[in-house]
């Protein structure tokens, strides 16, 4: 099982190997979009809010989706149920999401490191230059900039925001 300190460490390695500069900024702990976004001192539209979704089938399959949106905005899940043809959907089980991202609640980064996991992007994210959001960690986030984010991720980006 693959820990949130690993999960750190793994990112922090996968933005200096592929020569992506980032800020970390270390602060008290936080998982709320909002609460960490006063304390880093951005607007809420600058973070980037990471949801771990699970969409049903009636055979019983699940799909899980990393979804980001910006962080004053909420998740469509009737736009997820729609693009993926699914009976359901929902937020995945914390403990399922912990083991999908290996973050813990409140800490899940917009990048993508398990192939069990589809990474999705609202395009309203890129408004702006640079985007925040937790290091894959609490008490520590980091600033990137948007398009490194994307050219680096590769996020499908698709309208995630609800209406």
């Amino acid at each position: 099982m693959t820990t949130t300190k690993d999960s750190h460490a793994q990112l922090i390695e996968y933005l200096e190997r592929s020569d992506v500069r980032y800020r970390l900024i270390e602060h008290p702990p936080e998982g709320r979009t909002d609460r960490a976004s006063a304390i880093r001192g951005h607007r809420l539209e600058q973070a980037a809010k990471c949801l771990v979704v699970r969409v049903g089938y009636a055979d019983r399959r699940r799909r899980y989706l990393l979804t980001v949106v910006p962080g004053h905005c909420r998740i469509g899940f009737h736009r997820l149920k729609h693009l993926y043809g699914g009976t359901d959907v929902a937020l995945a089980a914390p403990d399922v999401a912990e083991r999908l991202t290996g973050c813990v609640r409140g800490s899940i980064t917009p990048f993508n490191f398990n192939p069990d996991l589809e990474l999705l992007a609202d395009p309203r994210l890129l408004e702006h230059p640079e985007i925040y959001f937790n290091a894959a960690c609490l008490d520590r986030s980091l600033v990137v900039a948007t398009r490194d984010y994307v050219h680096l991720a590769r996020p499908r980006l698709v309208s995630l925001v609800a209406l």
